[in-house]
């Protein structure tokens, strides 16, 4: 209380006031006076900046290469400070190796978010679960948003987003932006016994203009093999990317990593060699296969009634009802690979960057326009045949678009093969053959004379033909060992997963080449009976559908990204 105006102002009263009226400057002299700050303050403080980053900066860390033991207290600390799950872990350490037999070179690295300036994973992300702060800088991932969907996963070149099953999101390193905003450091830097990791300011455009200018040559980060004398090996500047690592032009990434000797051109990361099935995805192999189907179908459907109106007239209500509801379903079945489905109506959010926006809002008016399709179909008296021919070729255009966003979701992810020249052959052949043979089936229930089943079985074969070449050339990629993310598939398609792909092409081979080309003949030469030409186009259906989903399988876990250092003991 106030002390009243007759009684003396005492010595404590004018210390209580003095404390009062303290500037900052001598509050924090005070502080550092009395020890009230945290006590390994004096171990970090010079391992953040002392300033907030300007405009055209960001935080970033660096990483001093020749101070790292491999000691792993910066995994444990960032651990346990985000209460992470037991294997989930948002810092790693790995290995890098080169150099001849004569010399060999050991390398220890440590690795995290690289806030890049330009994320994957911000731009693949269909619900804008991911921002980066226009201050500082971090890419942060907002976990209320987030619907478990892991397209950031397979958009980061390194390995970054963590999904958790507990959850049903995907969680990341945010720097520890919490502490940095009070000063303190992130748990990894306080963490280090040898302060080999910091925080620093970085120039943004610096950083686009080394690793996506043309004068830089291009090639950052990807050494090549030689057996020559450590002497003659290429190096690289002190502090650009990590060589053997994914092309930093993809995202940008701004972790510096640092030492006293250029990086020999010959370190690749330790676990480079080893082959390592990817997830199988197993609802999105599904839905891709399905939906494939469902726009096959309604083409060859609107194809036929070109060139045989009066014929396929009859089988059209089949045919489109067929599509329409192997369509809905998988529609259906990519929900199930959603952590949190019940917000996947926001998929739209990220229109203007994700191609996986693209494919759900697209494939969501292939939905719409199918259903008014068929509709037309089964209810004329509504239609004239003018909007019923309108409606069916939009719901073939929208279709088609859609296998298009659909390999381009995986062309984006960079990886060598999800490219579109090998991505693109396949979605379109998966959608051509099981298109031609669904047809096949509907119109043998429906009439066995008709004429141009012939012709049908006959698409199927060269339809058959073409996907299977689609996909054997990649096998070629043995031919080299290079351990190329390709070179690592084929090894995977015929070492580990070598059965599953021999039951993929023994499949391919029988429904799609074999027994169309034995129909075609047997209808061309003499008359079937319905029954058994029935169960020929089921058989035919049955193994196309069954090599498609392995296909498709193979798809996923075949694939080898390039990544950072990791996987092996350090």
């Amino acid at each position: 209380m106030p002390n009243k105006p007759d009684e003396p102002v005492t010595l404590i009263d004018e210390l209580l006031a003095e404390q009062r009226s303290l500037t900052a400057v001598a509050k924090f002299a005070r502080a550092h006076e009395q020890h009230e700050l945290p006590a390994q303050a004096r171990h970090y403080r010079d391992l953040i900046p002392l300033s907030k980053p300007q405009a055209g900066q960001q935080y970033a860390f660096e990483v001093e290469l020749d101070k790292c033991s491999g000691c792993k207290a910066c995994v444990t600390a960032c651990h346990s400070l985000n209460g992470l799950e037991e294997e989930e872990t948002w810092r790693g350490v790995g290995l890098l190796h080169g150099g001849t037999y004569l010399q060999p070179i050991q390398q220890t690295v440590t690795t995290a978010c690289h806030h890049c300036v330009d994320p994957g994973c911000l731009n693949g992300c269909p619900v804008l679960a991911y921002e980066k702060d226009p201050a500082t800088g971090i890419v942060k991932h907002l976990d209320d948003q987030c619907i478990g969907c892991q397209y950031c996963v397979l958009k980061c070149p390194y390995d970054v987003p963590k999904y958790s099953q507990r959850l049903g999101i995907v969680r990341k390193c945010d720097m520890c932006s919490s502490r940095l905003a009070s000063g303190e450091a992130p748990a990894c830097v306080q963490a280090c016994p040898n302060e080999a990791i910091k925080i620093t300011l970085v120039e943004t455009a610096s950083v686009s203009e080394s690793y996506r200018s043309k004068a830089a040559g291009g090639q950052v980060g990807e050494g090549v093999r030689t057996s020559v004398s450590l002497s003659h090996l290429p190096t690289f500047p002190p502090a650009p990317f990590l060589p053997g690592s994914p092309a930093p032009s993809i995202t940008l990434p701004t972790t510096r990593y640092k030492s006293a000797k250029p990086l020999h051109a010959s370190l690749r990361p330790a676990d480079a060699h080893e082959l390592k099935p990817q997830c199988a995805h197993t609802p999105l192999g599904i839905m891709l296969v399905l939906s494939q189907l469902s726009v096959g179908t309604f083409t060859t459907e609107r194809i036929l009634s070109l060139t045989s109106g009066e014929l396929v007239a009859p089988l059209r209500p089949a045919l489109t009802l067929t599509a329409l509801i192997i369509g809905l379903a998988a529609l259906a079945s990519s929900t199930l690979h959603l952590g949190r489905p019940f917000g996947a109506w926001r998929a739209f959010l990220g229109l203007r960057k994700s191609w996986l926006s693209r494919e759900i809002i697209v494939f969501g008016l292939f939905a719409k326009l199918a259903m008014l399709y068929t509709a037309s179909i089964w209810f004329p008296q509504f239609a004239s045949s003018s909007i019923q021919s309108s409606l069916g070729w939009a719901t073939v255009i929208a279709g088609l678009l859609g296998v298009f966003c659909s390999a381009m979701i995986y062309h984006d992810t960079h990886r060598d093969f999800w490219h579109l020249r090998w991505s693109g052959p396949k979605f379109l052949g998966t959608t051509a053959l099981l298109g031609v043979t669904t047809t096949l089936l509907i119109v043998s229930a429906g009439s066995a004379s008709t004429r141009f089943l012939p012709t049908l079985a006959a698409l199927g074969v060269v339809f058959g033909m073409l996907k299977l070449a689609s996909e054997l050339p990649i096998l070629r990629a043995l031919e080299v060992e290079d351990y190329s993310p390709l070179h690592k598939t084929a090894l995977l398609l015929s070492g580990r997963l070598a059965l599953l792909h021999r039951c993929r092409m023994a499949l391919g081979i029988l429904g799609g080449v074999a027994l169309p080309l034995l129909l075609a003949l047997q209808l061309t030469r003499a008359a079937t009976t319905t029954w058994l030409l029935l169960a020929e186009s089921a058989v035919i259906v049955t193994l196309c559908l069954a090599g498609e989903l392995i296909e498709r399988r193979l798809f996923f876990v075949a694939v080898q990204p390039i990544q950072m250092p990791g996987g092996v003991p350090a």
